[in-house]
């Protein structure tokens, strides 16, 4: 019999996803023979105990004989159990400095990590996410915060409602006024924020028309690779080349700053990568967005005047743009800017976010984690393994060992 565990989530503040449904732990264990999962008990988790037990899984605490385990946030360290295969976002492939002690007892317990964000296809395209749902929830609160601020309409708070159907719902008697709201980035986050928006009916517009027209209806423009950046000494832009030498590169995007109303921001970033904008650029008289829904979530990163995450109980801050200092939100004046960043936004559709998370790791991870199967896509996702860090992240020798 080969035990999968599902842990119950430890971190603070509390995450209330799960890797997989109950529903998809059932076709799991239909599917492979001597196959078995055990649910430790939640009184957090999204799907309710009584949901599992009623899709005919065992809820239990103990999960020692747990070959496998699957988690969402870091496990805590206290609860690490020697010698077993463990999945959940460690956060130390950056070798992040809050979570080095949890890379060390994963060391010292002999624990084998398979990091989600490690898991890529070949071409390195990565397999699961939560980022469709963050940027469908930040689309959204982009377009919430912007209605409180100048008091033009109301939405209802996502995580009010039960599910994505609700969340659709609301929009049935709804009519965005006649915005420009500007998407970056390229990946899931903006996936999500695209099909809201087209929801939405909403209509896309080339960045020349975005910038040069008026339109008296709304209006995005999706800026991605060459509409962003270019290289310093010719303009030009080459994807390769760009996410090899980011530093040669600068950011296009101030331009765009002129005339938007919503920046919906998807973009993934590092130090080494332009911001959209500096700080000081928000003081100028030709910068006019007054609402960020900083989806990605970096403080200090791609939008400098991100000074922190939200809640999503409190999602929103003023940031004023001659003091440089947070403020109240919904201030109805264009020397504000609202900034949204929940740093958690699936959460607010946990459910949802948890059944798209699990058919991913159904389709493309699972097959070859029961069957015992060798697979490159595993092999690149495990960071350490018996006490070592694999090959792939032997950059992390001193993180992990000193």
């Amino acid at each position: 019999m080969l035990y999968i565990g599902i842990v119950r989530e430890g971190k603070t503040p509390q995450d209330n996803r799960t890797p997989f449904s109950p529903k998809q732990c059932r076709e799991i264990e239909n599917q492979y023979e001597g196959v078995k999962f055990l649910i430790q008990p939640s009184p957090i988790r999204c799907f309710q105990d009584v949901e599992y037990r009623e899709a005919g899984l065992t809820i239990q605490e103990d999960l020692s004989n747990c070959e496998i385990i699957f988690g969402v946030k870091e496990a805590l360290i206290e609860t690490l159990i020697p010698n077993k295969t463990y999945f959940f976002f460690s956060h130390t492939k950056k070798a992040q400095a809050h979570n080095k002690k949890l890379m060390k007892a994963l060391i010292e317990k002999k624990i084998r990590l398979i990091d989600y964000e490690c898991l890529t296809h070949d071409d390195g395209h990565r397999i699961v996410g939560f980022g469709y749902w963050a940027g469908v929830v930040g689309a959204h609160n982009g377009l919430l915060t912007y209605g409180k601020k100048f008091k033009q309409f109301e939405l209802p708070l996502v995580y009010t409602l039960q599910n994505f159907q609700e969340l659709k719902e609301s929009y049935e008697t709804f009519f965005v006024p006649p915005i420009k709201i500007a998407v970056t980035g390229s990946g899931r986050v903006s996936t999500g924020v695209l099909d809201i928006l087209q929801y939405l009916d909403i209509a896309e517009v080339s960045p020349d028309d975005y910038l040069s027209k008026r339109y008296a209806y709304p209006v995005f423009v999706h800026l991605k690779g060459k509409d962003l950046y270019g290289r310093m000494d010719d303009s030009s832009y080459n994807r390769d080349d760009f996410h090899q030498h980011p530093e040669q590169y600068c950011c296009l995007f101030l331009q765009y700053a002129k005339v938007t109303d919503i920046l919906m921001n998807g973009i993934y970033w590092d130090k080494m990568i332009p911001r959209l904008f500096n700080l000081n650029d928000i003081q100028r008289s030709d910068f006019n967005i007054p609402v960020i829904s900083d989806i990605t979530c970096d403080e200090n990163g791609s939008v400098p005047c991100n000074v922190g995450s939200t809640t999503i109980a409190d999602p929103t801050y003023g940031f004023d743009k001659k003091t440089m200092q947070k403020v109240a939100p919904f201030q109805h004046t264009y020397d504000t800017i609202d900034i949204m960043a929940v740093d958690n936004l699936p959460n607010e559709l946990p459910r949802d976010a948890s059944k798209y998370f699990g058919g991913f790791l159904q389709t493309y991870v699972l097959p070859d984690l029961i069957n015992g199967t060798h697979s490159t896509v595993l092999e690149r996702a495990t960071i350490c393994n018996n006490g070592k860090l694999t090959s792939f992240y032997e950059y992390l020798h001193e993180y992990a060992y000193q």
